[in-house]
């Protein structure tokens, strides 16, 4: 309850990434994307002070993939964040909806499961046109975004974590 004259409490994470240790997870099925995608995230990272030595990147199949292997490195604890990248582009079958809902739900999971931020960067588009933008052109680069976010929701963890 507030009181008067009271000032409630505000929690927000930095965007410094000095001192953390990211692990980015990238499909490669649409590399051609992925690889503009994990340029973006990486250029993030060391734009907000991590170093090249704090950043690892891990290879899978596919975006069905990824969910497991961040599992994976979840547990071994040497991480902050893991972010994880790929692009799915809608095509002809419904198999595109079965793999945008597994991949989202299983990283989703890793989170809650390990109280690591797991950042989901994969494109979900209608089309390679779509894909392009987002991963560099017109649309910016949603790996650089992911990548911020990863930074933010770090330190905002490490705030909740001092907060008593």
């Amino acid at each position: 309850m507030k009181r008067e004259g009271e000032v409630p409490s505000y929690y927000a994470g930095d965007l410094s990434a000095a001192g953390q240790r990211f692990a980015i997870v990238a499909s490669r099925f649409n590399d051609f994307i992925t690889k503009s995608l994990i340029e973006g995230a990486t250029d993030c990272l060391l734009r907000h002070g991590a170093k090249v030595s704090d950043i690892d990147t891990y290879w899978v199949p596919g975006a069905l993939e990824l969910a497991l292997v961040a599992q994976e490195i979840a547990r071994t604890a040497k991480y902050d964040a893991i972010i994880a990248l790929g692009a799915v582009i809608r095509g002809e079958t419904s198999h595109y909806d079965v793999v945008v809902s597994q991949s989202a739900t299983g990283l989703a999971k890793v989170a809650m499961e390990n109280s690591i931020p797991v950042l989901n960067g994969v494109l979900t588009t209608e089309d390679l046109d779509q894909a392009i933008a987002r991963s560099g052109t017109k649309s910016g680069n949603k790996g650089y975004d992911v990548a911020l976010g990863a930074i933010e929701m770090v330190n905002l963890l490490t705030e909740i974590s001092k907060a008593d």
